[in-house]
């Protein structure tokens, strides 16, 4: 049973910073991506960040490029979102998600692929 669990979310004024883990058990990969969504109020779910678990490519939402940074530590099965400079705007849960293949050059779209897995999401809260 796969099992992604993320965390480091919380309440942070507009400019600051927050780092969100996403730790994986119950499997090794070594290949495919994992990457972050977020969710907020009444709105739809949208791509944000992904890394390859092989060759490190990374891949940014134009929203948050420049401010996000993902990384992954295969060691650990764990990937980071270092989000800097944030702004209210950035306000949602942030879900992490594991797919068998790379985003495109615009990211990941939002449909359900056989193989995907989910994590249960973690608030990110931004204070104007």
């Amino acid at each position: 049973q796969v099992q992604l669990v993320e965390s480091g979310g919380g309440l942070v004024q507009a400019g600051g910073s927050l780092r969100l883990s996403c730790a994986t058990s119950g499997r090794t990969f070594s290949s495919g991506a994992m990457g972050w969504f977020r969710q907020a109020p009444g709105k739809e779910r949208e791509f944000v960040a992904a890394v390859t678990w092989s060759s490190s490519s990374t891949y940014y939402a134009d929203s948050v490029k420049g401010r996000f940074t993902i990384s992954r530590d295969n060691a650990k099965n764990t990937v980071y979102l270092q989000m800097n400079s944030l702004k209210p705007e950035d306000t949602a849960v942030y879900y992490c998600a594991r797919r068998m293949f790379s985003p495109s050059t615009t990211g990941w779209t939002t449909r359900q692929y056989p193989g995907d897995y989910w994590g249960q999401g973690t608030q990110v809260t931004v204070s104007s």
